[in-house]
């Protein structure tokens, strides 16, 4: 009869890690290298807070950059866009952001998505984890999304909404809100385009997408001759939303219901 030894009662070692090819290595050596490396510069090139804030004010002077600084989403409120926050950290520096899709489940229809910002000079990092489902939604009603490319683009979306956030968060909050008010002083006086005349191309950009004069009058509260540098510039904001990031035009822009008088009136 056989007598069981000390090392027969000894736990099995754990089963060694998976292989990793020299390429994984590689790649992962490199990205510790390109962190460290970052971290260095950033500090070795610390930021000049006084040509920051002066290209700041250029850049939000130029109605190009005032023109994509702000959304407005029906029900949703409105605010600073990706495009302003992106071109802050341009100009803040030594600032990083991402947006990733860390996984994809096609059966269940959800990404899962991380978005961060960094700030490389001060080691402060922000981050938003969250799963992105592929659906969106038209007219009060959800429609899940099949298509690869509209995936991609719905993923691209949220995440950007994402990364706005983080960025904001990392970037010092008198720096961004100067830039705001910047912008919307740069919207209200049109780098000195006569009013009548920007109202005039606000009308043609409007027609074009088929909204028209009423339709606009019904949204500012105002007869045409009414309006003032700020109700056209909120009216660009909407344009942008329409054209740039996909708001439903008749979700910001009701359908004027036709009138009996318009009808030509009828009688009892």
């Amino acid at each position: 009869m056989s007598r069981t030894t000390d090392l027969d009662t000894i736990a099995k070692p754990a089963a060694p890690a998976a292989h990793v090819t020299q390429a994984t290595a590689v790649e992962q050596a490199r990205a510790v290298a390109e962190v460290q490396a970052a971290v260095t510069v950033a500090q070795a090139m610390p930021r000049d807070i006084a040509r920051a804030v002066a290209e700041m004010r250029d850049s939000c002077g130029r109605t190009a950059v005032a023109a994509r600084a702000f959304y407005s989403v029906p029900n949703r409120g409105n605010g600073p866009t990706v495009h302003l926050a992106r071109e802050l950290a341009r100009i803040w520096g030594n600032i990083d952001y991402s947006v990733r899709e860390l996984r994809r489940d096609d059966e269940a229809g959800v990404s899962e998505v991380l978005a961060t910002a960094w700030d490389q000079q001060t080691n402060v990092r922000s981050s938003r984890s969250f799963q992105a489902p592929h659906a969106k939604m038209a007219r009060g009603q959800r429609q899940a999304l099949v298509d690869l490319d509209d995936i991609y683009r719905n993923n691209q979306n949220v995440g950007a909404k994402a990364v706005r956030e983080c960025i904001m968060s990392v970037l010092p909050r008198w720096f961004t809100e100067e830039a705001q008010d910047l912008c919307r002083k740069t919207l209200d006086q049109g780098e000195g385009v006569p009013l009548a005349d920007r109202v005039t191309a606000m009308v043609k950009a409007f027609a074009g997408l088929g909204i028209d004069v009423p339709r606009l009058e019904a949204k500012t509260g105002k007869r045409r001759g009414q309006w003032d540098a700020g109700d056209v510039a909120q009216l660009g904001i909407d344009y942008t939303s329409i054209t740039r990031d996909g708001i439903d035009r008749d979700a910001l822009f009701p359908a004027r219901p036709v009138t009996a008088d318009e009808l030509g009136g009828v009688s009892s």
